[in-house]
């Protein structure tokens, strides 16, 4: 239950305090904070993926010898692949005409948060399942670090909705709903890990896969234009910095 709790209530409390940003400003949202959040999350992220995911995944695929890369690299494309399709799916949807823009906006924030849950819920799935190269600390570090990605995320999420003339309170709620999709990816992970046991390496890179997916596909396009892009790559090191530090530091 401590794991779960941990998986869960520390990433969701990142986004919760990044909402209630909304409740300090006075509803202008710059592009230059939007895209130094973005950049700071991206760097979090791949990080995340790198030394949280990827490493511990190679780490338990040695038994393969000099093939060892085979599970991670099926896990890797397989997340990409999954979230390409469902991206296209969600872009049909909104080609319809069936959602309003709110509601595709929310649509478009949930399907960002899940890879962050099912990243966790991963770690902690291997955690209880006794496995060696992943320690507490370690799951801890990753959650973190998602935490601390979620801060500007949850900002990112509400400010522009509270500059386009949603209430404060409203935005903020859905900052709140964003983090709860993100508690359902881990906890939903953490549910079958009996069943993911055996393909934990595939699983890891799976989650890596998809939070590279978020990164390349929404992230870095969304920080890397304008004359404020070079200040954004150094902002980029210095997020894939703190979370490179926090899991080497504490796993």
């Amino acid at each position: 239950m401590n794991e779960i709790l941990q998986s869960t209530l520390i990433p969701f409390a990142g986004t919760a305090l990044g909402s209630a940003c909304v409740f300090f400003t006075k509803g202008v949202f710059s592009e230059k904070i939007k895209n130094g959040l973005s950049a700071f999350a991206a760097g979090v992220m791949t990080a995340a993926s790198v030394w949280s995911l990827i490493i511990p995944a190679l780490e338990q695929s040695a038994g393969f010898g000099r093939f060892a890369f085979l599970p991670c690299v099926a896990g890797l494309l397989a997340g990409m692949i999954f979230f390409i399709v469902l991206d296209r799916i969600i872009l049909h949807i909104k080609s319809c005409g069936g959602s309003r823009k709110t509601s595709m906006l929310m649509l478009a924030v949930v399907i960002h948060n899940i890879p962050e849950g099912m990243a966790a819920g991963a770690v902690y799935a291997a955690l209880l399942s006794g496995n060696t190269e992943i320690s507490h600390a370690a799951a801890l570090a990753l959650v973190t670090g998602i935490a601390i990605q979620n801060f500007p995320e949850g900002a990112i999420i509400s400010l522009p909705l509270n500059s386009e003339g949603m209430s404060k309170y409203r935005a903020f709620l859905y900052g709140i709903i964003s983090a709860v999709a993100e508690a359902m990816g881990a906890v939903l992970t953490l549910a079958v890990s009996e069943l993911i046991v055996p393909f934990l390496p595939v699983m890891l890179c799976f989650a890596a896969g998809a939070m590279l997916y978020v990164v390349i596909r929404e992230l870095v396009p969304e920080f890397s234009e304008g004359t404020f892009s070079e200040i954004c790559i150094v902002v980029f090191a210095l997020g894939f910095s703190v979370m490179m530090a926090l899991d080497t530091a504490l796993g």
